[in-house]
């Protein structure tokens, strides 16, 4: 499949500084707003989104591999089990998801969302600056770009009439969207801090001398209005999972327009759960019970947009299968990948089982991964998106050729 790019280089360049500037004087950090693309030539008009744990995810403790002898020995105190007052969710005869995820188990039941399990990135060495980097660039080791791999996927996409934009929710935009702007306009925009009379004069003043950034800033305006909303301000006392929440029922609100963007990237922190991290109770459960509920205002807020949407959760890596001596686990390697969505073929746990046995955990302590989650990602971006193999393997994801597209994941 051939691809055209549509970009202006030269412009962008120029006016980086002055954009940088004004955007970052502004306070514009929490949201990124891509304009359009062009409708699939399918009738379909395809929502992804890309949700960042930030922290290294128990995949463990998430899903867990209950019929596996040896899990309950290494999970000890926090391992799932299928009775109890807290029982966990049965997924089939294997594996058990956490209690505190009754809206992603709904999902599975009607054939909504589904689990890979034992999956990794190339990366190995243990480091959440590294890891993540790794996960969000797209790249096999730490330190290569300053892109991401869903922005080379937006500048990839072929030219049609879909209609294409982008929105990254989290602090900072996350590296996964960050990059060269695939089309003329692109900047980082958010919820403005600057009074409103204030941005309004700076759309008025740039609407002429750059139509581009005018158009960024006055996305932002739309998205403070529908951020300041009743139903979008934190509640008093509102912990991670409640903003885990909120932030899903705001991106959701704004790609349910006509004219929303279609892309998303969310990155949630707090997954380092070194110590108390809980089983069926405690402060994993909280965490994932905040990223039930986001799930849920996905589905919710984008009603029948649903329809084609695709949700790919992704951690940096795993944890430790043995828990420690402060009740919790380490940074460790294999983990598990989440898909949801009313385009995804659901109600399944996939996984190139490793076994827990010591001789079968890698190097003795992990959870061995055996499918790369660059070929999970892959398989979301050429079924869903139309990416083709050769873009994937040399722009989006370069130098991954060996991680072919995982195949029928989607419905």
């Amino acid at each position: 499949m051939e691809t055209i790019v549509d970009c202006c280089e030269g412009r962008h360049s120029l006016a980086t500084s002055r954009r940088a500037l004004l955007l970052g004087g502004a306070s514009f950090a929490a949201w990124a707003y891509l304009p359009k693309f062009a409708r699939a030539a399918d009738g379909r008009d395809p929502r992804l989104i890309v949700v960042i744990l930030r922290g290294a995810l128990d995949g463990l403790a998430t899903v867990a591999p209950t019929g596996d002898p040896d899990y309950a020995g290494l999970h000890g105190a926090i391992a799932l089990s299928a009775d109890g007052p807290h029982a966990a969710i049965m997924l089939d005869s294997f594996f058990a998801l956490h209690p505190s995820m009754p809206e992603f188990a709904r999902m599975y039941r009607d054939k909504q969302a589904a689990v890979i399990h034992a999956v990794s990135t190339p990366y190995r060495d243990r480091s959440h600056f590294d890891g993540q980097d790794v996960l969000e660039s797209g790249f096999a080791g730490p330190g290569r770009v300053q892109s991401g791999w869903l922005n080379r996927t937006l500048a990839a996409l072929p030219k049609g009439e879909r209609v294409m934009s982008g929105l990254a929710v989290g602090t900072t935009t996350p590296l996964v969207l960050r990059g060269p702007a695939p089309t003329v306009g692109w900047a980082p925009v958010g919820v403005p801090q600057a009074d409103d009379d204030t941005a309004t004069r700076l759309v008025e003043l740039y609407s002429h001398r750059d139509p581009a950034l005018a158009y960024a800033l006055s996305q932002g305006l739309q998205l403070d209005k529908v951020s300041q909303g009743d139903d979008m301000k934190p509640k008093p006392g509102a912990n991670a999972g409640g903003a885990m929440r909120l932030a899903a029922r705001g991106a959701a609100k704004l790609m349910s327009a006509d004219d929303g963007p279609r892309i998303a990237a969310l990155a949630f922190d707090g997954w380092d759960t070194h110590a108390n991290e809980g089983g069926p109770v405690g402060r994993l459960a909280q965490l994932l019970s905040g990223l039930d509920g986001a799930l849920a205002e996905f589905q919710t807020g984008l009603g029948e947009r649903w329809r084609d949407t695709v949700v790919v959760v992704a951690t940096e890596f795993g944890r430790t299968a043995r828990i420690n001596g402060t009740q919790g686990t380490d940074h460790g390697t294999g983990t598990i990948a989440l898909v949801a969505g009313g385009a995804v073929k659901g109600g399944r746990v996939i996984a190139d089982w490793p076994g827990l046995k010591p001789a079968n955990l890698y190097q003795a302590r992990d959870l061995a991964p055996t499918t790369d989650l660059r070929a999970v990602i892959k398989g979301v971006l050429h079924d869903h998106l139309g990416v083709s193999e050769r873009v994937l393997a040399e722009a989006v994801f370069p130098d991954s050729a060996a991680a072919k597209p995982m195949k029928g994941l989607l419905a």
